[in-house]
């Protein structure tokens, strides 16, 4: 059971890292179909479509997810290989305090939906890259802002540029209705795996 935990977190953050970085490409379209999302009612039951005795791994969603966000996040930093340019995993806390999600270290892990120890760690190779820098508060002393540097703020205008291009040849071939229904898809499996989150934390 040890081993599955660590599993499913990785899978939930894949879908949620998957979902923001879609919507980047988001368009508002009408007549486009759109996929009800789930209602995360504690009532639905559990899908049929694995089974303990023909299980295979490389047909798990966990297994297809991570391999598309591996690919995806590979493709990303080819595309951003200078010396000091932010890895995938970066990109999400440095494009949040871009466009003014956040603006101190709490409320930049709750926009991540990271821990504390996490955001601190990423924001310590942000800041040692010269891409933000933390500032405490003169008002109260126990805040600390961050801000991104003039080299910070160039970096995370071209986040929406290079996600746009490697997603779009990563959905080479599909029609506009096929890629409003994927996201529906995405959202819908996110909405459960929130759900079952939150049921488990009452529970502990």
């Amino acid at each position: 059971m040890a081993r599955i935990l660590p599993t499913l977190a990785a899978t939930k953050a894949a879908l949620t890292i998957i979902a923001w970085a879609i919507n980047i490409l988001a368009m508002s379209d009408a007549d486009t179909p759109q996929v009800p999302p789930a209602s995360g009612d504690p009532k639905l039951r559990p899908a049929d479509f694995y089974r303990a005795e023909t299980y295979q791994a490389e047909e798990s969603i966990g297994y297809l997810m991570r391999r598309i966000l591996s690919a995806v996040a590979q493709a990303v930093e080819t595309r951003m290989c200078e010396p000091g340019s932010p890895t995938f995993p970066q990109w999400l806390p440095l494009y949040k305090l871009h466009v003014g999600a956040a603006t101190t270290v709490a409320e930049l892990a709750r926009a991540c939906e990271l821990d504390a120890g996490a955001m601190t760690r990423l924001l310590d190779r942000l800041e040692a890259k010269g891409l933000c820098r933390r500032v405490r508060s003169l008002e109260d002393r126990r805040v600390v802002n961050i801000e991104l540097t003039e080299e910070g703020r160039a970096a995370a205008k071209e986040v929406p540029h290079v996600l746009s291009r490697v997603q779009n040849e990563h959905l080479a071939g599909f029609t506009n209705e096929e890629w409003e229904q994927l996201k529906g898809y995405l959202r819908r499996i996110l909405d459960n795996a929130q759900a079952l989150a939150a049921r488990g934390e009452k529970n502990d």
